[in-house]
């Protein structure tokens, strides 16, 4: 098993997809890429921490490898918005990919290039690629969110679009459960 730590946005929407990914093991809401130990929900949501809302995802390579990840990655964020996706505004919903090893950083850099020469996108790329540092696990009610059945409304018209692009443009790395 390998793990990959990524920033995307709200972790709530982020955790729904890469849990249905074939392969994934596990998937932590938590903190990432900050100063502060140990930061709660509500410290990150003051914009001091400098942690951005990321997924610690365990992963089996050979099922799933992690240039396969960052293609989901991409796909079910705006990677050209510094510090905001959607209506989520600051550092916290940064686009960023912690990488846990010099293979990780090779491979995210190359993804960003090969985004950039297909001109997938109108703006450039902004996603950072820093070191993996520490990972802080977020509180219990975070974790497993979509399928908590809590805030119905945000699930659906804003989880619920992610997963599709996901069972649209990556079928066939669904785990058969959730197709």
């Amino acid at each position: 098993m390998e793990k990959a730590t990524l920033a995307n946005g709200c972790f709530w929407c982020t955790e729904a997809v890469f849990k249905r990914v074939k392969g994934v093991q596990s998937v932590i809401s938590g903190y990432a890429g900050g100063e502060a130990e140990n930061p709660n929900y509500y410290q990150l949501h003051s914009g001091e921490t400098g942690h951005a809302e990321a997924l610690q995802i365990e992963f089996n390579p050979k099922v799933v490898s992690f240039d396969q990840l960052l293609d989901v990655f991409f796909a079910t964020h705006d990677p050209t918005t510094l510090n905001r996706q959607g209506n989520d505004i600051g550092p916290q919903y940064r686009s960023a990919i912690f990488y846990h090893s010099p293979e990780q950083k090779n491979i995210a850099e190359n993804k960003i290039k090969q985004i950039t020469d297909e001109e997938k996108y109108d703006d450039p790329i902004v996603t950072a690629i820093e070191p993996f540092t520490k990972f802080y696990p977020a509180e219990e009610y975070h974790q497993n969110f979509y399928e908590s059945g809590n805030r119905p409304d945000y699930c659906r018209y804003i989880i619920d679009p992610k997963i599709q692009k996901l069972l649209t443009q990556f079928n066939d790395k669904v785990k058969e459960e959730y197709k």
